[in-house]
């Protein structure tokens, strides 16, 4: 019976994946085109500072308590009062750091000042994450999926509902103004999240504002759990900071428009990485099941387990990379036409698709030397592979053959982490 709950969580969290994600295409595709291409250019340009900012809101915690709890060595209310007071401390500090450093970003960086207000209202929303992300972790650390898939339901429909009734009116008046809401709508659906969890704490589990206290023993070991862990996420993401900071100013020394940067950027995360990571709820539901599973196992010493439940994780995503790319690659132009109503962004997708193969085995192969205590390992490939991409990106675009510099740095990224974490992973069991 207990074999059976990696599959029964992994199976729950895919169907809710699935839910949540249909939604939120849905809610992309009618927000696309409320704000329409020059929005989208905008909001895009914004995408990677934001996804900074979520990879630091949550730093890892999600996965390092999951751990931790499913270990079973400390009580699980202890962690989560350690857990809240951490979060809001790296929270608010760097809320108030992005605020300060929005209009150095924007101007200098960005080489847009019209993302200064967009930067400003994702920081808001930073807090709200970080307490989402610590009862998230709960329940996964628990291995009960549904209170998550029923959050997710729940902050998705808040979205849906938002453009539908409201987003078209303040895009009549201003797009900027439509963006900047849309971004503020993240702390309705993060508190939304919240007190979701809260009410379906098992009913023996009663938290009240007395039980969260400071536990500075706890506190540095939560810490110390989570910086391997979020060290690997947050060199990527940096990396994705960096990447249209070092594009545009690369574009604009070489003699491309700032238009042509901002047309072409857009198409390639507007339309191109959005159908190629459709599928990737999928993945992110098995590695969510998988790091809690595989560490509970490797500290009983079962190596048998840890190994079928590898074998089965990699399995599972290798073929269906293979099967979903295909499809992708063959109706893309149909996916396009279907869903945004363009065929722009076809040939980033053609070149991609292969690779996104490997690409979908990155998160399972993270994730699982995270569980066998190697996230050290896993920082120092995503170091290495994001120097690659950078430095390849920028000697590319030399050639002056537009965002393929990009594309092909990318590539050889992908293709270095997955080929080091599995090399590692095969030493080790």
């Amino acid at each position: 019976m207990k074999n059976n709950k990696f599959l029964k969580s992994t199976f729950i969290l895919i169907i809710g994946s699935l839910i949540t994600k249909v939604m939120g295409f849905i809610i992309r595709i009618i927000y696309t085109r409320i704000i329409g291409s020059n929005g989208i250019s905008l909001y895009t340009l914004i995408v990677p500072t934001y996804s900074l900012m979520v990879c630091i809101s949550n730093f890892a915690l999600p996965i390092s308590l999951s751990k931790i709890i499913s270990q079973n060595k400390i009580r699980s209310k202890d962690l989560l009062s350690s857990g809240i007071y951490l979060i809001l401390f790296i929270n608010i500090l760097f809320m108030l750091l992005i605020i300060l450093l929005s209009g150095f970003i924007s101007k200098y960086l960005l080489n847009n000042i019209e993302v200064k207000v967009f930067l400003i209202g994702a920081a808001l929303s930073m807090p709200f994450m970080g307490l989402a992300c610590i009862l998230k972790g709960y329940y996964y650390g628990k291995q009960r999926m549904i209170p998550n898939t029923i959050s997710n339901i729940i902050e998705q429909t808040i979205r849906l509902l938002f453009l539908l009734l409201i987003l078209p009116k303040i895009a009549e008046v201003s797009i900027n103004n439509a963006i900047l809401s849309f971004i503020l709508l993240n702390i309705i659906t993060e508190l939304s999240s919240i007190i979701t969890f809260i009410c379906l704490l098992p009913k023996n589990t009663n938290i009240s504002i007395k039980d969260i206290k400071y536990n500075k023993k706890l506190s540095k070991n939560i810490f110390m759990e989570s910086l391997p862990l979020v060290s690997s996420r947050l060199i990527g993401n940096i990396g994705f900071f960096f990447e249209p900071i070092i594009l545009s100013n690369t574009f604009k020394l070489i003699g491309y428009s700032s238009n042509y940067f901002m047309v072409e950027y857009g198409i390639y995360n507007g339309y191109s990485l959005s159908i190629l990571m459709l599928p990737s709820f999928i993945i992110t539901s098995l590695c969510s099941a998988l790091i809690p599973e595989i560490s509970k196992y490797y500290s009983k010493g079962n190596n048998l387990m840890v190994k079928r439940r590898i074998k089965q994780a990699l399995l599972i995503t290798f073929i269906f990379g293979i099967v979903i790319n295909l499809l992708i690659f063959i109706f893309r132009l149909d996916l396009l036409n279907i869903l945004y109503k363009t065929n722009l962004g076809s040939n980033y997708i053609a070149f991609l698709a292969i690779f996104f193969i490997f690409y979908y085995l990155e998160a399972p192969l993270s994730s699982i030397l995270q569980a066998l205590n190697y996230s050290k390992y896993t920082f120092k490939t995503s170091t290495i592979g994001v120097f690659i991409k950078l430095i390849l990106m920028f000697l590319l675009s030399f050639l002056k053959i537009g965002l393929y510099s990009l594309l092909i740095a990318e590539a050889i990224n992908i293709i270095y982490v997955v080929i080091s974490n599995y090399y590692k992973i095969k030493k080790v069991i």
